[in-house]
């Protein structure tokens, strides 16, 4: 105990002393193995990225990749996946409190970005409305990758904006050196007086491997300039048990996962629940609540040589059972529910021609259903055949990655028409080594997507979004034309990246504020339009010095989006504001800290009937002391600060903006342990 107060009084110090920079390096430079030394910092280069086949590094990958792991993944696990993921240039969230978060890439959320769990979907109703939260803990992630830009080619047309894949081995696909791993943390967060608690364990031999893993946070509503933000607290459950069979013929392995959410809407925080006095609702006389739970069952293996030709053949099949119940205060209003099976497999074949590459197969089953007083989208039966393959070879310094997919999709409501598409996607990439530390990279994607269900269906009020929408079931298949021109360089002295792109979208389906009323609630309606988005990102990290003083490296960051209707040049709902941002890191021996701070742009850029946002600065800390290391385990002591200057804060990205602040000044500390 006397060891931990120490480490939080250094800490402290530590924090007080660095410069106002931004906080986590989001694209981190991180191991991310599970044993001890997962949380040290290693280049970027040598994390495998499962989220794309051919057991690819980050810098082999043409198309934009992020990804977070060790040190700089603890900094930034968050509540939501979305606030995990948002210092990643070219990534925010969009918001509900601490509870609700789903990422935004490059200006595209919701149905255009898909959230997956080991490569498989998450099977939730977060796509549906920006009041239901996720489905998938970033407490529990190992690794998080984020693919900028589209990736229907893999995923199917649920990613033409992107996708985030939370990597958490709870199918394990190898066993831990040393026969057993492990971690575990808790910590204490000052802004919710909430309390966070997790452990997960990993134990094997060469024929068998068992994983089990859980987690436990309790936070109440948090704190705001000026009070609380009412009716915004949060419990979150979640676990999993998973084992596999081993071998020199590859693996083979299942896992039963548990997760279950009970959040506030601050939205709706009722008649006696207004700790926000300046921006709380009343459309309804009680509180608003969400109460989720999600099974799911997962099988995956990998085979090797399993064919003449076949180098690796993987399989992964996931079923999900959900149910999300909203309450108005004690009485259930709506549940929605969903059922869904998807199957996936993936070939990748022996080296033809110069030629690498893999092929597959996925199959998507998904049963949809709303009840209750506000069914405002009606059950719906979705399937999806889809069919891909992607190449690559190198010539010289040029590489070069082409790709293809084609899908099938029938959306079957109940009293209503079946709608039929047929998405197709196509994909080109070259990255050219110019130089030793230099390339230059080119994507060119035709990407299209399939309107899902909310989009098509939906008709009436939803209280916990503050919302009456009105889905288009005419809509049509849209189709996404986007060109990305990027420089990235590797040197010793700094490393850094700059990217712009251009997206022209045919058909582009959005959520519109008509301006009206229906039943209390903002009138918002389905629409189709062309538009078009452009935008850039950059970021560099100087390595200033490495002496007897420590290791100290300056980032730097920034990103914009621009987002239109392409007729008449009017705006498109709640984009992202551009924002610069900075970071000074400081590490020696058993000590590291970090301080930072990010400015975001007022957005103005609006749609008709849209506010705009007003700019801020937040100013983040950490600080870590690593205060026992001994040959099995080690025990680690942080403290991380968030928005310390408590500046009032509105997410542009976010229906609720008007009436929803961000949390305030928040203090967190804790400690970790690997073992």
């Amino acid at each position: 105990m006397r060891k931990s107060v120490i480490a939080l009084a250094l800490a402290a110090s530590l924090s007080a002393t660095a410069l106002p920079l931004q906080a986590a390096d989001a694209e981190a430079l991180a191991d991310a193995s599970t044993d001890k030394e997962s949380h040290k910092a290693k280049n970027l280069d040598a994390i495998t990225v499962n989220a794309v086949p051919l057991n690819q590094q980050a810098d082999q990958i043409v198309a934009p990749v992020a990804v977070l792991a060790g040190s700089a993944l603890d900094e930034a696990k968050a509540g939501t996946l979305g606030e995990t993921v948002s210092g990643i240039p070219g990534v925010q969230t969009t918001g509900l409190g601490k509870a609700v978060g789903r990422p935004v890439i490059r200006g595209m959320d919701g149905p255009r970005v898909a959230v997956l769990e080991n490569g498989m979907g998450a099977q939730d109703v977060s796509n549906i409305s920006q009041d239901h939260a996720t489905s998938v803990e970033p407490f529990l992630a190992d690794q998080i990758e984020v693919l900028k830009g589209p990736s229907t080619l893999l995923y199917g047309s649920g990613a033409i904006g992107g996708v985030v894949n939370v990597v958490d081995g709870r199918i394990p696909m190898s066993a831990p050196q040393n026969g057993f791993s492990g971690r575990a943390e808790g910590r204490y967060d000052s802004g919710t007086q909430g309390k966070t608690g997790l452990f997960r364990a990993d134990a094997g031999n060469q024929q068998f491997a068992l994983h089990v893993d859980g987690m436990r946070r309790d936070d109440g509503s948090y704190d705001i300039p000026g009070g609380t933000q009412a009716n915004s607290q949060v419990k979150t459950t979640s676990g999993a048990v998973g084992a596999s069979l081993l071998g020199d013929w590859g693996y083979l392995g299942m896992s039963v996962s548990r997760y279950m959410d009970k959040y506030g809407s601050p939205a709706e925080p009722g008649e006696e629940d207004h700790g926000d006095h300046d921006h709380g609702h009343d459309h309804g006389s009680e509180p608003a609540t969400i109460k989720l739970a999600q099974t799911r069952y997962d099988l995956k293996g990998g085979f090797n040589q399993p064919l003449p030709g076949i180098a690796k053949a993987e399989v992964s099949f996931g079923h999900n059972d959900y149910q999300h119940v909203e309450y108005e205060g004690e009485h259930p209003a709506t549940t929605f529910t969903t059922k869904a099976n998807e199957g996936r497999l993936l070939f990748t074949h022996e080296p033809l021609a110069g030629w690498e590459g893999a092929f597959g197969v996925q199959y998507i089953h998904r049963d949809f259903a709303a009840i209750g007083e506000e069914t405002f989208v009606p059950a719906t039966t979705t399937k999806a055949w889809g069919a891909f393959l992607t190449e690559q070879r190198h010539f010289g310094p040029i590489k070069l990655e082409l790709g293809a997919r084609t899908d099938r999709q029938t959306v079957t409501p109940n009293d209503q028409a079946r709608r039929r598409f047929s998405p197709s996607s196509f994909s080109a990439g070259a990255s050219w080594r110019f130089a030793e530390q230099w390339h230059l990279s080119l994507n060119l994607d035709r990407a299209q997507r399939a309107p899902a269900e909310e989009e098509l269906f939906s008709h009436g009020p939803h209280a916990a979004s503050n919302s009456f929408e009105i889905g288009n079931p005419n809509l049509k298949k849209e189709t996404a034309n986007q060109a990305e021109l990027a420089l990235h360089h590797h040197g010793d002295f700094v490393e850094g990246k700059a990217a712009v792109y251009a997206n022209r979208y045919n058909d582009f389906i959005y959520l519109a504020d008509t301006g009206d009323v229906e039943d209390g609630m903002p009138l918002r309606r389905w629409s189709q339009r062309n538009a078009k988005f452009r935008g850039a990102e950059a970021e560099a990290t100087f390595h200033l010095a490495k002496n007897t003083s420590g290791a100290w490296d300056l980032r730097v960051y920034g990103d914009t989006v621009r987002a239109s209707l392409s007729d008449d040049g009017g705006n498109l709902p709640r984009i992202p504001a551009g924002r610069l941002g900075s970071q000074l890191s400081w590490s020696r021996n058993d000590l590291r800290a970090s301080i930072g701070a990010v400015k975001y742009l007022a957005q103005n850029k609006t749609a008709e009937f849209e506010t705009r946002t007003a700019g801020y600065t937040l100013v983040n800390a950490h600080a870590a002391w690593t205060f026992h290391n001994g040959e099995r385990s080690q025990w680690e002591a942080f403290l991380d600060g968030s928005n310390l200057t408590n500046r009032k804060a509105r997410l542009a990205t976010s229906l609720f903006k008007d009436s929803v602040l961000m949390p305030g000044r928040s203090v967190s500390v804790g400690v970790r342990a690997f073992f």
